[in-house]
């Protein structure tokens, strides 16, 4: 909306013409976003408080959670609502990738809030059963990546590029609405899984958002992207002004989640970031990069599957619990030192996912 108060006023004064540079509506996103988490987090904290919409704890997970029951859940929508209000102020609405990230975020996020209100006021700790969950999730993923196939104007829209090989691009034709479907909903459930111990989940969501911004950023431009040897996608580069807003949300919503968490997530802020992260990597054709940089909501993923799949075949558990964080915790590890390290290694991986932009 800002944006085209400021191309009207640019008639008037030259100096507007700043705010069409996409490096200065990222930086006022990032900022705008943090400010309203920060403003709006002790209100909206206080207010789950009143209603007392507290966190329900698994009586099968780790007993050093059970303390965290009632700790105030729903947190997430801060996040939502501090990244839209941002996108809507420094965006461009014209772009149609802006308004594909915005809605898969959204209605990741309505999917999300039906989970926790069962899980809160019908006092049921597995909330939305996960065949209806996954039934929504899966539509909006379906619809986001048949729009997204259906708007591709050119082959780089639509093929799938490999770190580390300069010139291999496979063209995945009607293909890529499956890697598409796959990005979106695996990584709403990824973070999601992820979401168990106090800022756990958030921080690693930032710092991939942020990296993917860049991406973003890169990808738009003809003049990097052709220097890096990566795809050139027309209009990519505003997707920079999102990932931003989530970063900026997100740092916010950390300042009230960090250890010990004065509000969690929920499913409504854990389904929305991980389905938008997704959906971002696929518009800007980096979906191997965001697996790489989401090394963390992969491992979490990825542990809980090798459980299930083992207890199953064998009647044998690899972990202690699953997802990976449990099994630390049960090991021993104090919950901050499980949360700073898998910290750390998201920064490595999402360092070395930033380096594979030039490794071509």
């Amino acid at each position: 909306m800002l944006l085209f108060l400021t191309e009207y006023l640019f008639q008037f004064n030259p100096d507007f013409q700043v705010f069409q540079y996409l490096t200065v509506r990222g930086i006022l996103a990032i900022l705008t976003s943090m400010a309203l988490s920060l403003l709006i987090g002790p209100y909206m904290i206080t207010r789950l408080n009143h209603h007392q919409i507290g966190q329900v704890v698994r009586d099968d997970g780790p007993e050093s959670h059970f303390s965290k029951a009632g700790t105030p859940t729903m947190g997430g929508a801060l996040i939502l609502i501090s990244i839209l209000a941002s996108c809507l102020l420094w965006g461009d609405l014209r772009n149609p990738y802006v308004w594909v990230v915005i809605l898969v975020t959204a209605a990741s996020g309505a999917v999300g809030w039906v989970d926790d209100y069962r899980k809160i006021f019908e006092q049921n700790p597995k909330g939305l059963s996960p065949r209806w969950k996954y039934f929504w999730q899966s539509l909006i993923g379906l619809g986001a990546s048949v729009y997204l196939y259906s708007i591709a104007a050119a082959p780089a829209d639509t093929q799938l590029f490999v770190p580390f090989f300069k010139d291999f691009a496979l063209a995945l034709g009607p293909f890529y609405i499956v890697i598409a479907y796959f990005m979106i909903v695996g990584f709403s459930n990824a973070v999601n899984l992820t979401d168990g111990l106090d800022g756990l989940a958030i921080l690693p969501t930032v710092m991939v958002a942020a990296a993917l911004g860049i991406v973003a950023y890169l990808t738009g431009n003809v003049v990097f992207s052709d220097y890096l040897n990566i795809p050139y996608i027309d209009g990519a580069g505003e997707l920079g002004i999102f990932c931003g807003a989530l970063a900026g949300a997100g740092l916010g919503f950390l300042w009230f989640n960090t250890y010990p968490a004065q509000v969690f997530m929920g499913d409504v802020g854990a389904l929305a970031l991980g389905a938008s992260l997704g959906v971002v990597s696929v518009i800007v054709r980096h979906e191997i990069v965001l697996i790489i940089m989401g090394g963390v909501f992969v491992m979490e993923t990825l542990s809980v599957i090798l459980q299930v799949a083992s207890f199953k075949l064998t009647g044998k558990r690899i972990f202690r619990m699953a997802p990976l964080h449990h099994h630390f915790e049960l090991k021993g590890w104090p919950e901050p030192r499980v949360i700073v390290r898998f910290w750390i290694i998201t920064v490595i991986l999402v360092l070395f996912g930033l380096a594979t932009l030039k490794l071509r």
